[in-house]
């Protein structure tokens, strides 16, 4: 019997059918409540679902940033996956001819669906955690002369102990500067985006003259991203401060471009890789040494 699929623009009446495919695929792991990345799609990008033979079998998710598509989500149930419909949607929501990128998981179908896009594999995009227990971490990571004295250490987040961690509120020059900071490092510019996210529970901002980070709190997780600086000391500085500043979580969550000097930062630290997709980008538009992007938001 031949399938029929249609893929359309998501409307309310869909938002059950989309999220029972992100619970399949366990996609809101890091959002225990609602709103969520999904609802953030919806409000500032596009969601397109496919359904075969009249059932909703997969979605797709897009978030703007500037010229910059981010394809943040391509799923099709597992049953429905040579109907033809993840190709359906990803034609449906990128554009032609404009920048666009992605994290691409280990399914080698997707990632030569994503080539055909027009998108080249950039490098890996490793997930790292941090566990925790609930103290003040001790992991004394290697930092430069210009952030603790030459030849010298200093535990992350030490610039944040005591009245100083107020910096993290995210009052609103913070996150006017840091969402300025972000048009600049990450490629394009997100106000609507990172203006909703900073207004979440449990969400702090970092902001200096030239680095920035968010996190969010939610129970006893954190999670740092979107992050950056305009030289890579300056991202490494912002997020060991965003990550020292979560001491007291029993796990942070960061994912880290493979080419970032974070990432033998962090090792030595004591931090894991969990997980791995790779970072996928139709142009070389962004410094990999200089941005940490949010799992979910890009």
């Amino acid at each position: 019997m031949t399938e029929s699929v249609v893929v359309r623009t998501a409307t309310e009446a869909d938002v059950p059918g989309l999220r029972a495919v992100a619970d399949h695929f366990r996609l809101l792991g890091r959002w225990p409540v609602r709103p969520d990345f999904l609802d953030a799609e919806r409000d500032f990008g596009a969601v397109v679902v496919g359904e075969v033979n009249g059932t909703i079998a997969g979605f797709g998710a897009t978030l703007p940033r500037g010229k910059i598509t981010h394809l943040g989500d391509l799923f099709v149930l597992p049953d429905r996956q040579s109907s033809g419909a993840g190709r359906m949607i990803l034609s449906r929501l990128l554009p032609s001819g404009a920048p666009m990128m992605t994290f691409a998981s280990a399914d080698l179908r997707a990632l030569a669906l994503y080539v055909r896009s027009g998108m080249r594999p950039r490098c890996p995009l490793l997930y790292l955690s941090r566990p925790g227990s609930g103290r003040p971490s001790q992991s004394r990571p290697a930092q430069s002369g210009r952030a603790a004295g030459a030849g010298s250490e200093a535990p992350m987040g030490a610039a944040l102990a005591g009245p100083e961690s107020d910096r993290f509120a995210p009052g609103a020059r913070d996150v006017d500067a840091a969402v300025a900071l972000d048009a600049r490092i990450s490629g394009g510019e997100r106000a609507a985006t990172l203006g909703w996210f900073a207004g979440l529970p449990g969400v702090t901002v970092r902001a200096a003259a030239s680095g920035y980070a968010f996190v969010r709190l939610a129970g006893d997780k954190a999670v740092i991203g979107p992050a950056g600086g305009d030289t890579p000391q300056d991202c490494v500085e912002a997020v060991l401060e965003a990550a020292g500043a979560c001491s007291g979580a029993d796990s942070v969550e960061i994912a880290v471009p493979g080419t970032h000097p974070l990432l033998p930062l962090l090792l030595d630290a004591g931090w894991r890789i969990d997980d791995q997709d790779t970072l996928m980008t139709s142009e070389d538009f962004l410094r990999l040494d200089c941005y940490v992007p949010h799992p979910d938001l890009g």
